[in-house]
């Protein structure tokens, strides 16, 4: 054949993907040899496919890299640069170039996916925390609501103090026989910074004072009310603002409730 003919019939496309039959190889190779034209074709198919994959490749993890050389081993290459273009063979090319693009996108869905799915597990996960503590709370309502409706607790309003604190209140629930008390303090203003609320059991006669616990996080609930134990037995309960830290003797002029205890 000759080298128009050669260059005409296609085969020198298949020759530089290496798809062309084993048999007609030898025939394509002596042409190379034998005319120049022949070789600057090879030269121009070669340096027209490497432009066309660096036109529409876009930029790929070394993974798909490493495939795509995988798979081109097999590729005679030659360099050089020519103007004529065997579009016939590029499309075959720009084909597999979009299969491997196309894997490419499933990576990253796949990957996406991966994503969203320790997304809800972590959101699952919190939800669930969320339901223990709303849980913990309502076994202590229930709990607190078991203690008011009891017939062992007494039930004691501390009205406020009209000197200090006339719209204050609290409510003690006393329990005299396992001397434990709950006290709900939603009706006391919130303490000023520096100070706290201490409770305090009270004999009258003669007054003797007697701390029974400060109202802080250590004694109370999310609800607000604050249980105390080892009440002696008192005549009246009182709660006085005092310093951070509480007092060893109730600051009077700082009594914000105080409600005796019937008999």
């Amino acid at each position: 054949m000759s080298a128009e003919e050669i260059i005409a019939s296609g085969k020198l496309e298949l020759y530089v993907c290496g798809t062309l039959p084993s048999e007609e190889i030898s025939e394509v190779e002596a042409a190379i040899a034998t005319y120049p034209e022949v070789q600057r074709e090879i030269e121009a198919i070669e340096a027209s496919l490497l432009s066309l994959a660096e036109a529409v490749a876009p930029t790929l993890p070394a993974m798909i890299w490493s495939y795509i050389l995988a798979a081109t081993r097999s590729v005679r290459k030659i360099d050089g640069s020519a103007p004529r273009t065997n579009w016939s063979a590029i499309t075959g090319w720009a084909a597999a170039i979009l299969c491997i693009v196309g894997l490419f996108w499933m990576w990253k869905q796949h990957n996406g996916l991966q994503d969203d799915i320790q997304i809800t597990t972590t959101e699952n996960t919190q939800l669930k925390e969320r339901i223990r503590f709303t849980e913990g709370e309502l076994t202590d309502a229930n709990n607190l609501l078991a203690v008011i409706r009891s017939k062992d607790y007494k039930t004691i309003t501390l009205p406020g103090n009209q000197a200090v604190a006339p719209e204050a209140f609290a409510k003690v629930y006393y329990n005299q026989k396992d001397k434990i008390a709950y006290i709900d303090a939603g009706g006391l203003p919130v303490a000023p910074s520096g100070k706290v609320y201490q409770v305090w059991s009270l004999i009258l006669d003669p007054l003797t004072p007697t701390s029974v616990g400060l109202l802080s996080s250590a004694t109370g609930t999310e609800n607000g009310v604050f249980k105390f134990e080892n009440i002696p037995n008192p005549e009246a309960f009182g709660i006085t603002l005092e310093p951070e830290g509480g007092s060893e003797t109730p600051t009077l002029s700082q009594l914000y409730t105080l409600g005796a205890v019937s008999p």
